[in-house]
């Protein structure tokens, strides 16, 4: 068999495309249930844990938002001041909800193509407990002032260390898993996890350590903390979102992987040109050029993955765009694939100096960083999660309204975002090259746009209150039992 068919059947029709026992062997689908069952306990965890994050995270986020356009909003209370709601909320959708839906997105992926008896499942539930006991550490440290002002590392110290230990056992058991995985062709999605796996604990903790336990001089700390900030998005979340996509549209329209070659480079040039991308964000600033230019260079160098993966996606689903019309799965994947392809061309163009000094330190970058993480990552780990637990838990979504209004307020609300943000960083960036505009105007250009942006978060915490009402629903196995998949429209009618 081709590797680019990532065990999928020659070519069933997308209605059989959705069952779980349409698509594979009696024995194929013997074994994936057993690998299901045990992988139930510490997936679902890590799942519950992140949407448990994510709510928290998100009202973080519109308390933030709202001190924009009111300072004064609970300004009397230390910990809910807007320099430690802002990293409380950063930190906590990052490592709270993202880290954790990549981790149980990533191991159910794992020991699905490993085909393999799960072994030592005891090391992800000590991992479970001691990561999240770590990020409440983490967040409870910034809210009382003992968090640092390195972005993305706004941890204490002491929390960083439990965090470390329990992402190193996640690594470990997912080295053991593909030492014993069955004979045969290591699938692309098995490539980016464990490489994944292992750079995270080693961005981590090699940024830690010379930031914070053993401090390089003061002007080498910014580029290493881009260096770390950059990476952690390209070398962890871009390859947990790239994996899932790639392992969910072929299963889901039951078609191969366009290119299996395509893939391959895609992942060798992400690995080589994304790790020199951060020293962009310093343009201007107190840095050898060499430093710059090489990471300018490797930035633009990034189309090289980017366009590939992207070739390779459109190719896959080339025939089957309707399927988006009812497979909740393909239709959250498929949107966080294309906003990769927009929001990594996007950081791309800001490495072009004129247009770095234009946008940088302004509202655009941040517009730009919710494309990618929220757009791209966020997305595709919902579509995951709708996939995955379904087959945990052995219970259909209760209720395709929920997943509907989830879908679309997301959707509508990062969009939103993206785009007020956007503009108003453009007008700020313009205006502040202006001599002739007072700096304060330059900031009074953008209030109407910081109102767009807390009614978006608005509505993506709405999205995110049906997402966490479905899972509980499916959790404790609410509604009627469904004899096949809870889809958002009828396969027959979307196909005429």
């Amino acid at each position: 068999m081709s590797p680019a068919v990532a065990d999928l059947p020659s070519k069933p029709s997308l209605l059989e495309s959705i069952s779980p026992t349409s698509v594979e062997p009696v024995e194929d689908k013997a074994e994936r249930v057993e690998i299901d069952r045990a992988m139930r306990g510490p997936v679902l965890l890590f799942f519950g844990a992140a949407i448990a994050w994510l709510l928290i995270g998100s009202l973080f986020a519109l308390l933030t938002s709202l001190k924009f356009n009111l300072p004064d909003f609970i300004a009397d209370y230390a910990p809910m001041t807007f320099g430690r709601v802002r990293p409380a909320h950063l930190n906590s959708v990052i490592y709270g909800w993202s880290a954790q839906a990549a981790v149980g997105v990533g191991l159910w992926l794992m020991a699905r193509l490993c085909r393999v008896a799960v072994r030592h499942g005891g090391i992800l539930y000590a991992a479970w407990a001691l990561y999240n006991f770590g990020v409440l550490l983490g967040v409870l440290g910034i809210l009382s002032g003992a968090g640092s002002s390195v972005e993305y590392l706004e941890f204490p110290r002491w929390a960083s260390v439990v965090i470390f230990a329990a992402f190193a056992l996640i690594a470990i058991w997912t080295v053991i898993m593909f030492r014993f995985r069955k004979p045969g062709h290591v699938y692309v999605s098995q490539w980016f996890i464990l490489a994944a796996f292992f750079w995270f604990p080693w961005l981590y903790a090699t940024a830690n350590l010379i930031i914070f336990f053993l401090p390089v001089q003061a002007a080498v700390q910014g580029p290493v903390n881009w260096w770390f900030g950059h990476n952690v998005l390209g070398l962890f979340f871009t390859p947990i979102g790239l994996a899932a996509a790639y392992y969910l549209i072929p299963k889901v329209i039951g078609r191969p992987v366009h290119s299996y070659y395509l893939s391959i480079l895609g992942f060798w040039s992400l690995a080589f040109f994304y790790s020199w991308n951060g020293m962009h964000h310093l343009i201007g600033g107190p840095f050898p050029a060499w430093m710059i230019s090489a990471s300018v260079v490797a930035s633009f160098m990034m189309v090289v993955p980017v366009v590939t993966t992207g070739i390779n996606h459109h190719f896959t689903m080339k025939g089957n765009f309707g399927a988006l019309r009812w497979s909740p799965t393909l239709r959250f994947t498929v949107f966080g694939a294309v906003a990769y392809t927009l929001a990594s061309l996007q950081g791309s163009s800001m490495a072009i100096r004129s247009w770095n000094q234009i946008t940088h330190f302004t509202h655009y970058t941040i517009g730009h960083a919710h494309l990618g993480m929220y757009g791209f990552f966020t997305m595709v780990m919902f579509g995951s999660i709708y996939y995955i637990v379904p087959r945990l838990v052995e219970w259909e979504w209760p209720s395709a309204s929920l997943i509907r209004w989830h879908f679309w307020l997301s959707a509508v609300g990062v969009a939103v975002m993206f785009a007020s943000l956007s503009v108003a960083g453009l007008m700020q960036g313009w205006a502040l090259e202006n001599p002739d505009i007072p700096f304060l105007a330059s900031t009074n250009f953008t209030l109407p746009f910081l109102w767009m942006r807390s009614v978006s978060g608005i509505m993506m915490t709405a999205g995110h209150v049906a997402f966490a009402a479905s899972f509980a629903l499916i959790m404790l196995k609410a509604g009627t039992r469904h004899t096949r998949p809870t889809l958002l429209a009828n396969p027959d009618e979307a196909a005429a």
